[in-house]
């Protein structure tokens, strides 16, 4: 029987790499966007249902965060349409240590269908993609982080790891705790990224209020950048001080270490452009 696969958030970090791999595949892959067709926007309900038309199973990422306050309503309203859809499989990609993520979770796994969750670490590749890619191509990384240490994650990981879990069985109702191998602090990760680059990329703690105004001044949209310095006074405070080994238990070889992302990263010239 053949299983039609809808990813949310289809040009997102992991999202893009899910749907590549399962199209890799051979897999029927419909990916969401606000410029899709059917476009997909989770702030127009309206759009949610035709996305689902004729799908099985779904990778369901939310944006900003799942820690903005309308994310469970966002959630619940639909998982609950999914459901009636016939949907056989939620998969939710969740953050470690979100009391609010965690309430997501809890929604998908009462929706009343299959459903496994992966709860993630901070992403390496955000060092590469995302909102620290500028920082790091100025030689500094100003967080308000402290000296907390992260077992950063990478996508590439979390992307093989949906996909095991969105084709084989096994993994209904499973909670997947993703993080890399090793604890870094932010001056660690800089250095490998150093390393890597030979380029010289400097850690510098900052407040999260003035993380936040230069995240604005850089672009990052004022909604994204409230949600991100939420985070960081959630998760950035030493309960995220611990490793898992979820990617070895569900892909059967070790978690990719930050220095080999960043050995990766650096050979695609991003930061350096």
């Amino acid at each position: 029987m053949t299983t039609n696969f809808l990813v949310v958030g289809g040009t997102g970090k992991t999202g893009r790499r899910v749907a590549d791999r399962l199209r890799e595949r051979g897999l029927p892959v419909r990916t969401t966007s606000r410029r899709g067709a059917p476009p997909f926007d989770w702030g127009d309900r309206e759009t949610w249902a035709p996305v689902l038309e004729g799908v099985s199973s779904v990778y369901l990422t939310y944006y900003p965060d799942l820690v903005v306050p309308e994310a469970a309503a966002d959630i619940r309203a639909f998982t609950e349409l999914a459901v009636a859809h016939g949907i056989g499989h939620l998969v939710l990609l969740s953050g470690r240590g979100e009391e609010e993520a965690e309430a997501c979770e809890r929604i998908v796994a009462d929706a009343g269908t299959g459903w496994t969750v992966l709860r993630c670490s901070w992403f390496a590749q955000n060092f590469s993609e995302h909102f620290l890619l500028d920082a790091v191509r100025g030689g500094e990384i100003a967080l308000p982080a402290g000296t907390v240490t992260e077992p950063f994650v990478d996508v590439r990981d979390i992307a093989d790891v949906a996909v095991k879990v969105l084709t084989e069985p096994g993994h209904t109702g499973q909670l997947y705790e993703l993080t890399g191998p090793r604890l870094l602090s932010f001056a660690d990760a800089a250095a490998d990224i150093s390393a890597a680059s030979g380029r010289d990329v400097r850690y510098v703690p900052v407040s999260a209020e003035d993380y936040a105004a230069t995240a604005v001044e850089y672009g990052v949209p004022e909604e994204e950048a409230g949600a991100l310095t939420e985070l960081f006074a959630r998760v950035l405070d030493g309960r995220n001080e611990s490793m898992t080994h979820d990617v070895e238990r569900v892909l059967g070889r070790p978690a990719t270490d930050f220095a080999g992302f960043a050995r990766d990263a650096a050979a695609t010239g991003v930061w350096t452009r």
